[in-house]
C-alpha cells in the first residue's frame, strides 16, 4: 500500500490530480455533485466542482486559476489564492496528489 509520509504542498507549479481512490460523482437522488473516497462522501458546489473538473494531473494550479478566472470573470490572482487554499485542504485529507 503506498503510504503518503510527506506533506504535499500546493503551489502555482503544481499539477493536482484527485488520487486512485478519490471519484467525483453525480449524486441523482439528491441532485448535486459528490466527491466520494472510502468511508468519506464530499458535497460539492459549483465552485469546487469546477475546479476538480480541471484537476487532470496535466494542468498546473497557476493553468487551472487562468481558466477559471476566465470563465468567472474574476481576477485570477484571486481565483489562484481560492484554488490554491481549496486544493491545499483536500491534499491535507489525502484527497488529491
Amino acid at each position: 500500500m503506498d503510504v503518503q509520509t510527506t506533506r504535499v504542498i500546493i503551489s502555482s507549479a503544481v499539477r493536482p490530480k484527485l488520487r486512485p481512490y478519490v471519484h467525483m460523482r453525480r449524486d441523482d437522488l439528491r441532485g448535486n455533485w459528490v466527491l466520494l473516497s472510502p468511508e468519506r462522501i464530499m458535497t460539492l458546489d459549483e465552485v469546487a466542482r469546477a475546479i476538480l473538473k480541471l484537476c487532470d494531473g496535466k494542468q498546473s494550479v497557476d493553468e487551472i486559476a487562468v481558466n477559471l478566472a476566465k470563465a468567472f470573470q474574476a481576477p485570477k490572482d484571486v481565483i489562484e489564492a481560492d484554488v490554491t487554499e481549496f486544493l491545499q485542504e483536500l491534499a491535507d485529507q489525502l484527497l488529491i496528489d
